[in-house]
C-alpha cells in the first residue's frame, strides 16, 4: 500500500492509476478511499487519479489533536505525489476540504465539488457546538451515540431512517470510523459552513454538480454556490439518489470539464 508522510508525520495511504494530468478525490463523512474508486477508475483512461484515505480512516493513521490545517496539509501531502499540483475532486465535506485548501494555498489547478454541504440558508444550518458534543460521545466510548447524532445533526436523515441504519448490519462499520465524524462536523461548521471570504477569492475554475436524484437541500445549496465563488458553474448528472454517485455519468462530466 502506498503511501505519503504528511506535516505533522501521519502516515495517508493512497491508491494511483492512469496517466494523464493528475486528479486527487477526496471523500465524505463514514468515507473511505474507495469511496470514489469508482468514479476515479471511469477517468483513469485519460488522467492520472489518486484516491487516499483521509486521516483517521482505512490504512492512514492519525495524529491528534485535530485542526482543518492538519487536513489541508495531508491534502498537499497528497499532491506532491503527482508532482505539487492536481485537480481536486471533492465528495460531500472532501468538497468543503478541497475548496478551504485551494483558499490556503494549496496548488489545485481545478475543482469539483460533488454535493458540497455549506449551508447557505438559515434553515440548513447545523449546531455550532456539534464537533464539541460529537467529541465528548468518541471521549466516553459511545461510538453510536457519535454516529447517530452525526446522522441526524451534521447530514439531516429522518428518525426513522437513522433507527434502521442502527440496526443494519452494517452500523459496526460505521462505528469503526465514527472519531472522524468530529473532523467531518468541524469542515461543515462555522466558519466553514458557508464559503469563507477566501474560498469565494478562489481563482481556479470550479465545477459544481449534483446527481438529479439527490436531497432538495444539496441541490438547493449546488444552485446557489458559484454566485458566491469566483469562477464556478453548475450542472447536474444522472442518478445520486441519497447522496451517491453515477460513476460513468459522473466521469463523463469532469473529463469534459477538464479537457
Amino acid at each position: 500500500m502506498p503511501a505519503t508522510t504528511s506535516a505533522d508525520g501521519t502516515t495517508i495511504a493512497y491508491d494511483l492509476a492512469g496517466s494523464g494530468s493528475p486528479i486527487v478525490f477526496v471523500s465524505g463523512a463514514f468515507n473511505d478511499r474507495h469511496t470514489l474508486a469508482p468514479v476515479a477508475a471511469e477517468l483513469a483512461s485519460s488522467h492520472t487519479v489518486v484516491c487516499y484515505d483521509r486521516r483517521g480512516r482505512g490504512d492512514s493513521s492519525d495524529t491528534p489533536p485535530y485542526t482543518v490545517d492538519r487536513e489541508v496539509e495531508d491534502l498537499a501531502a497528497v499532491l506532491e505525489v503527482v508532482g505539487g499540483s492536481a485537480a481536486v475532486f471533492g465528495f460531500s465535506s472532501g468538497a468543503n476540504l478541497g475548496l478551504l485548501a485551494a483558499s490556503r494555498g494549496v496548488a489545485v489547478t481545478a475543482l469539483v465539488l460533488y454535493e458540497a454541504p455549506f449551508a447557505l440558508s438559515p434553515e440548513d444550518r447545523r449546531p455550532a457546538d456539534l464537533p464539541e458534543r460529537l467529541a465528548v460521545l468518541i471521549a466516553a466510548g459511545d461510538r453510536a451515540g457519535a454516529v447517530t447524532t452525526f446522522q441526524l445533526e451534521g447530514i439531516g436523515l429522518p428518525p426513522e431512517m437513522v433507527a434502521g441504519i442502527r440496526r443494519s448490519p452494517f452500523f459496526p462499520q460505521l462505528e469503526a470510523i465514527a472519531p472522524t465524524v468530529v473532523y467531518d462536523a468541524t469542515l461543515t461548521a462555522p466558519p466553514y459552513d458557508r464559503p469563507t471570504p477566501e474560498m469565494r477569492a478562489v481563482g481556479v475554475p470550479i465545477l459544481v454538480l449534483t446527481g438529479k436524484e439527490t436531497w432538495p437541500v444539496l441541490r438547493r445549496t449546488a444552485e446557489a454556490l458559484p454566485s458566491l465563488l469566483a469562477d464556478a458553474r453548475y450542472e447536474t448528472v444522472p442518478g445520486g439518489e441519497n447522496h451517491t454517485i453515477s460513476p460513468e455519468a459522473t466521469a463523463a462530466v469532469v473529463r469534459e470539464f477538464l479537457a
